[in-house]
């Protein structure tokens, strides 16, 4: 007996497959390869909870380029650069004390006054002292 699941047009057995799939955000798109289960016949897909992570992943990579946020890669390199901690950059910067760490392990987005004011704060590295001053 077969665990495929049934065409919900055709009735006939799906088939275990990976195949192209557009994503788009604001008038920008790439193409992943979506895996799922297909209906050779219909053209009909289900996706389980898995095969959706492949999508959200993209989408929020596709998001992320969009919206000219930073990746968390790049919070962790800019705050380490400006010398603070995870606890002193929410506290200091905004956020609260748990944020940068919920932002460098892509558990929540960067907004994208955060994301400008690292990347000038990188350019200008000095400012951190008077923000220390004022927090």
């Amino acid at each position: 007996m077969s665990n495929a699941p049934v065409c919900p047009e055709t009735g006939k057995p799906m088939v275990r497959d990976t195949r192209p799939m557009e994503l788009s955000y604001k008038g920008q798109s790439t193409t992943i390869d979506m895996p799922g289960w297909y209906c050779h016949e219909s053209g009909e897909s289900i996706h389980t909870a898995e095969d959706m992570k492949v999508s959200d992943a993209a989408l929020k990579e596709l998001r992320l380029e969009v919206e000219n946020l930073l990746k968390p890669q790049d919070v962790k390199r800019i705050r380490t650069k400006i010398g603070l901690t995870q606890r002193e950059a929410g506290t200091i910067l905004g956020g609260g004390p748990n944020a940068f760490q919920k932002y460098e392990q892509d558990t929540v987005t960067v907004s994208k006054p955060m994301s400008n004011l690292l990347r000038v704060l990188e350019r200008h590295p000095e400012e951190v002292e008077e923000l220390r001053k004022q927090a």
